[in-house]
């Protein structure tokens, strides 16, 4: 029950800044300089000398409590709600550790401004794409289907006429939609996203 809790804790902590991330990409539909704009609003926040450690230690505690909990769990759910909970919770324990690693090493060791082109570097640039358009998918794909999978579990009451389960799957479609927007964003409308020189070094230029 600790472990739960502390996962449920976290959870809502990186829930919060995963909006606010999201929402900046969504801000690329409008162009890139407007998204850099509304990024550099955000930082004061989730880049405040108090709020970056309490969003680093969430993200660590979200990773370990996750896997324990998907290796306590792995053998006994059978719903779809609950595998699809379990192995959209592993994937974003995977895609957490590359992607913050990755961030992190883009700030400190390569000394680069981990803004809209380091990215999107890979995703605008072949091959890089082969593994960068599926992995930023699923990414916000399983964000979207964790959050359905709890709500069609927890919630005990009907909306407008709508069953848990069908809240839900309105959940995971309002994902889908989200992403392609997103993609389109930071795609420049899928026609490719010029790459400045001084993200090369992602690249192996």
């Amino acid at each position: 029950m600790q472990i739960k809790k502390l996962h449920y804790l976290s959870g809502i902590t990186i829930t919060i800044f995963v909006g606010l991330h999201l929402f900046n990409h969504f801000i690329s539909i409008f162009g890139i300089e407007y998204h850099l704009e509304v990024m550099d609003k955000l930082r004061l926040i989730y880049r405040n000398i108090l709020v970056e450690p309490i969003l680093l230690l969430a993200v660590f505690v979200q990773i370990v409590s996750g896997l324990k909990l998907f290796g306590t769990k792995r053998k006994t759910v059978s719903s779809f709600f609950e595998k699809l909970q379990l192995w959209t919770g592993l994937y974003l324990a995977f895609f957490l550790i590359i992607h913050v690693g990755a961030v992190l090493t883009g700030r400190y060791i390569l000394q680069l401004d981990t803004n809209f082109y380091f990215g999107v570097a890979g995703l605008n640039t072949f091959p890089f794409n082969l593994f960068f358009i599926p992995y930023y998918a699923l990414a916000i794909l399983s964000f979207f289907g964790h959050i359905a999978a709890i709500h069609a579990q927890k919630m005990k009451q009907s909306i407008f006429g709508m069953t848990a389960e069908q809240q839900a799957k309105f959940i995971l479609l309002k994902g889908i939609i989200l992403t392609l927007i997103i993609f389109y964003g930071l795609t420049n409308g899928f026609t490719g996203v010029e790459i400045p020189e001084a993200f090369n070094i992602l690249l192996g230029k």
